[in-house]
């Protein structure tokens, strides 16, 4: 008999916020006994539930959600941590034989489970910009003994003034979290370590847009600016990074008296907006994602899942 180890297959599903991810893994979790991992960044905070539109009490009766209202929100999460749990929760799912759907609009959390691979990782041009004005203020040594605080391993294999990696291994710790010597130690078995079929929703921007307007709208009527409320009343400070986030942060500017109600919604369907065309340049990049129409090519995208998940 052989000893290879069965690897573990993962539907994923991604699109661009607000075009229907979460009802197409519900659909098929439902219908076919799945199992969901939440790969979105936001929803793993309790108390954060409108804004980033979690599923119902009744879906999470119904379907397993893992990674859903597992932390405080003043508690640190980031893709390093992601990575550990969805790991040891797919472990666990694949030796009860249940089938595995990955869904969520974080795509480093993806990318990083996936492959580990650390070259296509969209880091935040701010971010460079910050590290090359520290360099000009402070100097190259100053970075690198920067570096030897957060990695070690990786400063021990760069010089001290090969600025390049430097700048690059910085980047990655603080856009990911996640040490630059860690994903390379992962990158090999990572990048083997799944049967994988990516799905992904797409529709024309104008419609996407409007039902992101549609979605922010319904936020509002369901309680959104009262539930932010409720987290300041618990003493949750806005400077946490799910206070900053879409919808959470314009509703702060209002209920602090910087933005008039209508100005607060404005800006959060703007903000939506141009995150969903990110996310879409982003995903365009990945060559092996199955793209299917939300509206008209569900039965598609089941027959795909009863395939992958056939063979």
């Amino acid at each position: 008999m052989s000893n290879q180890r069965i690897k573990p297959k993962l539907f994923v599903i991604l699109g661009p916020t607000a075009i229907g991810k979460s009802k197409v893994a519900y659909y098929l979790a439902k219908k076919y006994g799945a199992s969901i991992i939440n790969a979105d960044s936001l929803q793993v905070y309790r108390c954060f539930d409108i804004g980033t539109s979690k599923p119902t009490s009744e879906e999470k009766i119904t379907v397993p959600h893992y990674l859903i209202d597992i932390i405080n929100p003043e508690q640190e999460f980031n893709a390093a941590i992601f990575r550990d749990m969805a790991e040891t929760i797919i472990s666990k799912l694949t030796e009860e034989n249940k089938k595995i759907i990955v869904v969520g609009g974080t795509f480093l959390y993806v990318k990083i489970l996936l492959s580990g691979l650390i070259e296509e990782i969209e880091l935040k041009p701010e971010l460079r910009d910050k590290i090359e004005t520290i360099k000009e203020n402070k100097g190259l040594p100053y970075l690198y003994r920067i570096l030897i605080k957060v990695d070690q391993e990786s400063a021990n294999k760069i010089k001290p003034n090969d600025f390049i990696r430097i700048q690059r291994s910085l980047e990655v710790f603080f856009s990911t979290r996640m040490k630059m010597s860690d994903l390379q130690q992962k990158h090999g078995f990572n990048n083997d370590n799944y049967k994988i079929c990516k799905i992904g929703l797409q529709m024309e921007r104008e419609e996407l847009n409007i039902r992101i307007n549609q979605r922010v709208d319904r936020m509002v009527r369901n309680g959104f600016i009262e539930e932010v409320k409720s987290l300041i009343n618990k003493g949750y400070d806005t400077d946490l990074k799910p206070m900053k986030s879409i919808g959470y942060k314009e509703l702060n500017s209002f209920l602090s008296g910087t933005l008039e109600k209508h100005e607060a919604i404005d800006l959060i369907k703007q903000n939506t907006r141009r995150y969903a065309k990110r996310q879409m340049t982003w995903l365009r990049k990945e060559k092996d994602i199955n793209w299917y129409s939300r509206e008209t090519e569900l039965s598609k995208i089941e027959e795909r899942f009863i395939e992958f998940f056939s063979n």
